[in-house]
């Protein structure tokens, strides 16, 4: 299937990674990948390698809060909170209006509007690890240092449990 074939996100991340010379084109899985875990299992990696895509709603403040982080880890919300003001739960309308994306396929890029974004320290254990391409079919493999450079310089921060 042509890329102009596919759904309107995973285009405009495909459109997105080549615009910055990224080397690896997005996959389309056929199955949903819509959890870390399904994602793993479609990709055979372990869950870790996974960078889920996690919404929050900004109280006081227009805009959403992504927080990329390893499959594995559960976020922090005081943490980020620490970094970005109070937080709010993101319900799927928030997340689709803000991102351009539906829960499941928000890629850590080419959003619809401006998000702030944070990196999870904890993605740097592996080399190589795969992200949401904006739908819950669609994945990208990248390493973790390419995050900074794709998020327009998103900065890298412990926003995770311990």
């Amino acid at each position: 299937m042509k890329l102009e074939d596919r759904p309107e996100g995973f285009r405009r991340v495909a459109r997105a990674l080549a615009a910055q010379g990224h080397p690896h084109v997005p996959l389309w899985l056929e199955v949903p990948a819509r959890t870390s875990q399904e994602a793993a299992d479609a990709l055979g990696l372990v869950v870790g390698q996974i960078a889920k895509s996690v919404i929050f709603r900004r109280k006081g403040a227009e805009g959403a809060v992504l927080v990329v982080a390893s499959g594995d880890r559960r976020v922090d919300e005081k943490r980020v909170a620490a970094i970005a003001g109070p937080l709010g739960r993101a319900d799927a309308d928030f997340v689709k209006a803000a991102t351009g994306f539906s829960i499941g396929g928000v890629a850590p890029l080419a959003h619809s509007g401006p998000v702030l974004t944070l990196i999870d320290r904890e993605l740097f254990r592996f080399d190589e690890i795969w992200a949401a391409a904006g739908h819950p079919n669609g994945v990208f493999r990248l390493a973790p240092a390419d995050l900074p450079r794709l998020t327009g310089g998103a900065p890298v921060a412990d926003v995770v449990q311990t």
